[in-house]
């Protein structure tokens, strides 16, 4: 159970589709970066189950960054996420076109994001979320700061904050034991 407000936890049970930024989200926003290209990213495998758990319970997964990285794709591949956008100049445009997709408002969308270039994207979703090392700036405007820095588990928080709202979450826990 979290520890959310009476006020997020009816946000995070509207939400139909999650959308997470990677770099300082999904990661801890360090690039490592090699001769010939070689780019490696370290992902929380906690994060991965969250985001599996979601996609389990009917809640939508995208993930939307302003970087391209063939690593993004095969994690997501991985994960079974099929909404990604990679390359990303306008993160509010490509929020609107993610919910239009599944016919959503963007009050049944949460965005987690962890700096300025996510704010246009976050601004107009019903649940707005950021990684306890996000940008000072974008903490003040969320709903909801996770305990736990980017790359670290706050993705999983996230996740289990909306099963939570939405009934699911103890359900899922106990599928485990």
């Amino acid at each position: 159970m979290t520890s959310a407000s009476e006020s997020v936890l009816t946000r995070a049970a509207a939400v139909r589709l999650a959308v997470f930024d990677v770099d300082g989200v999904m990661t801890d926003g360090r690039l490592y970066l090699g001769g010939g290209g070689l780019e490696l990213k370290a992902f929380h495998t906690h994060d991965g189950l969250g985001l599996k758990a979601l996609m389990q319970h009917g809640i939508a997964v995208a993930v939307l960054t302003a970087r391209r990285s063939e690593l993004v794709a095969e994690r997501m591949r991985e994960l079974g996420i099929e909404r990604l956008v990679q390359g990303c100049r306008d993160k509010g445009a490509a929020i609107s076109e993610l919910a239009s997709g599944l016919s959503l408002e963007l009050d049944a969308v949460a965005y987690t994001g962890d700096d300025l270039i996510d704010w246009p994207a976050m601004r107009g979703c019903g649940l707005k979320c950021a990684p306890a090392d996000a940008n000072d700036w974008i903490r003040h405007q969320v709903d909801f700061v996770t305990q736990r820095d980017g790359g670290r588990g706050a993705v999983r928080e996230v996740c289990e904050l909306i099963l939570d709202a939405g009934g699911h979450l103890k359900r899922w826990q106990d599928s485990f034991r």
